[in-house]
């Protein structure tokens, strides 16, 4: 069982920044990915950006060059920073850990909103 809480959300303005923060407690496996997703009232669920625990990331296209994922393994904790903030952006985002590796497990923080205006 893996808990994940997310951190960092809240109201900025159009170019803007944000920095998201999401700790994982719980039986924590070494070699996973975690990532963060984000939904939008009234659209799907979304990929953003997701960090191997070897330090491999993979971005949405629209958010390259403005959105950077980092994690610390010794903290168990994933980190998403947020520049140059769009309305579009705006949604609630979801920390996500997934281990397939010696199993099949995956797990979701329970969001933590971000709104883009002016």
């Amino acid at each position: 069982q893996v808990q994940l809480v997310e951190s960092g959300g809240g109201l900025v303005q159009p170019g803007g920044s944000l920095r998201l923060s999401c700790a994982a407690s719980g039986s924590i496996f070494s070699i996973n990915t975690m990532g963060w997703y984000r939904q939008a009232p009234g659209k799907e669920r979304e990929f953003i950006a997701v960090i191997t625990s070897g330090g491999t990331t993979t971005y949405l296209e629209s958010v390259k060059g403005r959105f950077t994922i980092s994690r610390d393994n010794a903290k168990n904790t994933v980190q998403l920073q947020m520049n140059n903030l769009k309305p579009e952006d705006t949604a609630v985002y979801y920390c996500n850990y997934k281990r397939t590796l010696l199993g099949s497990y995956e797990y979701w923080g329970q969001g933590t909103r971000v709104t883009v205006s002016s």
